[in-house]
């Protein structure tokens, strides 16, 4: 759960890929809650930082907010735009810049299976998604300054192991974890074992799964 409140200082890079920003900017305007859904290390978090400093507005976040917290909003996501706090008797009444954004990854997060629709209706809602193919080399390039070449070799591997289909995997390589083994390429670190460190290591402790994922990785480095 975030919210924005005061300003912020550095505008962090963000390739938008559809009508987010305008949404976002509409949402904030008229005082509209908002919903961000998708997979970890899709972009969520950079964007929401991206729209703070766009609306010269700061961030505040609360982390994994317990699903006993969503009656709470009620009062804060509606028109009345109020936060009551039981412990102090105090009511918060959210200023005219105020946003609230929940965010969430559907793929292992639970919060809005206890969510009841009174809840989920009082949000607009916007879904992210993996960039796509020539977005994603994009990113790459921008936040890491890797050679385009390793870039899309970068991107072909994480769309291979995205389509795996026989691997007991949580998630799957985020556009966040290609940024890290850029960075490592970047700094003269073995293609291969950049990709071991930053993605392969990273999404399973499975000996098993691990040795089948690293054949997709030499399979395009050839290495």
């Amino acid at each position: 759960m975030i919210m924005l409140t005061s300003k912020s200082d550095s505008i962090p890079f963000y390739q938008p890929v559809g009508n987010e920003i305008a949404l976002f900017e509409y949402a904030y305007n008229n005082q509209l809650p908002l919903l961000i859904k998708g997979p970890t290390g899709c972009g969520k978090t950079r964007f929401i930082r991206r729209m703070a400093s766009r609306l010269g507005r700061p961030l505040f976040t609360v982390v994994e907010a317990r699903k006993d917290t969503t009656v709470v909003l009620h009062p804060l996501a509606d028109d009345r735009r109020i936060l009551p706090i039981d412990r102090t008797g105090e009511l918060l009444m959210a200023p005219a810049q105020f946003m609230l954004v929940i965010s969430y990854n559907p793929g292992y997060q639970n919060f809005l299976k206890g969510m009841k629709p009174s809840t989920r209706q009082r949000f607009i809602s916007l879904r992210f998604q993996f960039p796509q193919p020539e977005v994603e080399r994009i990113i790459l390039i921008q936040e890491s300054g890797i050679e385009p070449s390793i870039a899309a070799q970068l991107v072909t591997l994480a769309g291979a192991l995205r389509a795996l289909k026989d691997h007991d995997l949580e998630e799957s390589v985020s556009t966040r974890l290609l940024i890290y083994a850029a960075k490592l390429i970047k700094d003269g670190f073995p293609p291969v074992e950049s990709c071991r460190s930053a993605m392969v290591e990273t999404l399973t402790d499975d000996l098993e799964t691990a040795h089948g994922l690293m054949e997709v990785v030499h399979a395009i480095f050839g290495e």
